[in-house]
């Protein structure tokens, strides 16, 4: 029975397409192998390359859909036509209606998808600096942070080396017993030490109080023999000057040596400066009064910082009391208790 021409050449079709290569399975193992590949890499590509591959391997990709959907419709078209026109499927015109709807549909699925795709693509352009910046922000934190972690970490080795080279003395019950010994000991040193300061404070306040004493049995002296001098009014010629101005000459020695007086000069009419040797150390005492009066306005005591006393409380007080013939004996009085 001879076969009919145009089945004839369906089968011959049919068996060519059998026998040609097509290359799709080698393609889709291809392209499995590369995507894999590109997975297993750990190198940073440039975004400009990433691009240009997308845009490549996307423009495969329809290649191969579109040779797929082709092949395809070759292959249902052939077995169409060699299949039994009873054993055909029947497509009819509400099947191929129902068909576009769903293409439709899945065509603005398609549509909207595309559209979120490039909004991301979008965003991800505009995000791309700012987490490169924020990237290159937290590398730098993460160095930094490592670098002191290890600076931290070298520091606590040095200081437990030293802690080991150089450990801390233990105080011990007998050493312990010893200082309290040694500060019981210095106790009584420094108790000492201040019940022969008060001891001699009081000598000097006793020395103080016989200097005052003597210095206005002095001053009473002086002015007797003032009012004496005044009284006799006598000249030059007179006999009688002799024996007064020679016991004037030793009542000034006399003073002279009660009071160790060095020198004394009077600057102007209302400043007088008193010098005095008390052991080695010579004293000046700088007295300023008021002019025309007798009134201390301030005075000025040097020489007893080389012997570490302080005399600025002193002088205020007697200058505040006017007390210019008490400020000498008190000077002088520690000043010999300073020796």
């Amino acid at each position: 029975m001879e076969q009919d021409p145009t089945l004839q050449s369906a089968k011959t079709l049919q068996e060519a397409f059998e026998k040609s290569d097509l290359h799709l399975l080698r393609s889709v193992l291809n392209f499995t192998e590369a995507e894999e590949g590109s997975h297993n890499e750990t190198e940073v590509k440039d975004p400009a390359l990433v691009a240009q591959d997308l845009t490549t391997q996307t423009s495969y990709l329809r290649k191969l859909k579109f040779r797929y959907l082709e092949q395809n419709a070759k292959a249902k078209y052939v077995k169409t036509i060699v299949s039994d026109i009873d054993d055909a499927a029947f497509v009819t015109a509400e099947e191929n209606k129902g068909l576009e709807v769903v293409c439709e549909e899945k065509k603005k699925k398609l549509r909207v998808a595309k559209a979120e795709l490039a909004e991301v693509r979008t965003s991800i352009r505009d995000l791309a600096p700012v987490v490169e910046a924020d990237y290159t922000k937290l590398r730098d934190s993460a160095a930094k942070a490592a670098l002191l972690t290890q600076k931290i970490i070298d520091a606590r080795l040095a200081l437990t080396r030293l802690r080991h080279a150089h450990p801390k003395p233990r105080l011990t019950i007998p050493a312990a017993e010893q200082r309290l010994a040694d500060q019981v000991t210095e106790m009584q040193v420094l108790s000492d030490n201040i019940e022969e300061a008060s001891k001699r404070m009081h000598n000097v306040k006793s020395n103080v109080k016989g200097g005052t004493q003597e210095l206005e049995t002095l001053r009473a002296e002086r002015a007797e023999a003032e009012k004496a001098v005044k009284a006799s009014r006598v000249n030059e010629d007179d006999v009688r000057l002799a024996p007064l101005y020679d016991q004037h000459l030793a009542s000034l020695a006399l003073h002279k040596s009660v009071l160790n007086i060095h020198n004394s000069h009077l600057v102007s009419e209302n400043e007088l400066v008193l010098s005095y040797k008390v052991g080695r150390r010579t004293i000046s005492v700088n007295l300023i009064f008021q002019p025309n009066t007798s009134q201390l306005a301030s005075a000025n005591v040097s020489g007893l910082d080389e012997l570490g006393v302080e005399a600025a409380e002193l002088v205020d007080l007697h200058i505040h009391a006017d007390d210019a013939y008490g400020l000498i004996p008190a000077v002088l009085a520690m000043a010999r208790a300073a020796q």
